[in-house]
């Protein structure tokens, strides 16, 4: 089995609620909508990308337990492959409780569960090789990422592609080198490109370029995007529309890009489609729910 793109970062279960107002300490807010939905940065950019007609594939962790289920079955209903996930017969699968407010704004709250017990050696490495791109997430806990470090040396063929979210970016570049010096391409936003450079978006860039990723697509939220590759350079604007709600945003701009990247398209290219499938995704509620099918590219 040859896959196009396979995720691996932490699989959670989102519980989303809607809210009057995100409160602070000392405040009270009330809930006005609930609805629960698959999720995981990973999760949400593999389904993006079979979505678009592309093979994907999963590494990841869950429990024996009602959370667990409804994930492995939103996959499958999504025609991801669910061959390389671990189901743990003990613990509990991960949970975000996320509180989005009339803006779309949102608090998350992470419950790690069994994501932060995936071990190297429970990965199929047959498995994890049969793919032209590993895309990578963040988990919280130390074992899952040794386990990307781990595999990333073992995938001498396969492309990288990682999104390192605030809690990757925190870690600093020291401890991502591993990771980072395999990189074809990178996803950080501004605020995580700060985070792990100490330099604003144009000039962290040049320091990733330098460290050996091959193109950073720098998401830039309501400014669009910025692409490099050392060579050329685009700051991408976004598509105008109407945000409901921006939960999972970031990893549907990856998988457009992936997806364009995949198609040997160019790099302004895989940033509008980054961008396009992105402007989808926010507007409708959740991080899956608004993400485009192959025939919506025809609307770019």
């Amino acid at each position: 089995m040859s896959l196009d793109v396979i995720g691996f970062g932490a699989l959670n279960l989102d519980k989303l609620y809607r809210v009057n107002k995100i409160a602070r300490e000392e405040e009270e807010g009330f809930i006005t909508d609930f609805q629960e939905a698959c999720g995981g940065s990973a999760a949400n950019a593999v389904v993006g990308l079979a979505r678009l007609g592309l093979k994907t594939g999963f590494i990841g962790k869950v429990a024996n337990d009602h959370e667990g289920r409804l994930l492995l079955d939103d996959f499958k209903k999504e025609n991801v492959d669910t061959s390389g996930i671990i189901v743990s017969e003990g613990g509990r699968s991960g949970v975000v409780m996320g509180y989005v407010d009339k803006k779309g704004e949102r608090a998350l709250y992470v419950d790690p569960g069994v994501n932060d017990s995936l071990e190297f050696d429970e990965i199929n490495l047959e498995y994890a090789s049969q793919t032209q791109f590993l895309h990578l997430t963040s988990f919280v806990g130390e074992k899952p990422f040794q386990a990307q470090k781990n595999l990333v040396k073992k995938l001498p063929d396969v492309r990288i592609s990682i999104d390192p979210g605030a809690l990757y970016a925190k870690k600093g570049l020291t401890s991502l080198k591993v990771i980072i010096k395999r990189t074809f391409v990178a996803f950080p936003n501004g605020i995580e490109l700060k985070l792990l450079t100490g330099k604003d978006y144009r000039e962290g860039s040049k320091v990733l370029l330098k460290e050996g990723v091959g193109i950073v697509a720098v998401k830039l939220g309501k400014k669009g995007c910025y692409v490099t590759d050392g060579r050329e350079s685009h700051i991408i604007e976004p598509y105008k529309v109407s945000i409901v709600d921006t939960t999972g945003a970031g990893d549907a701009f990856c998988a457009g890009f992936l997806y364009g990247l995949i198609k040997n398209k160019n790099l302004y290219e895989c940033g509008r489609l980054g961008n396009f499938v992105a402007s989808k995704c926010i507007e409708k509620i959740g991080a899956r729910t608004g993400l485009p099918r192959l025939s919506d590219l025809r609307d770019m």
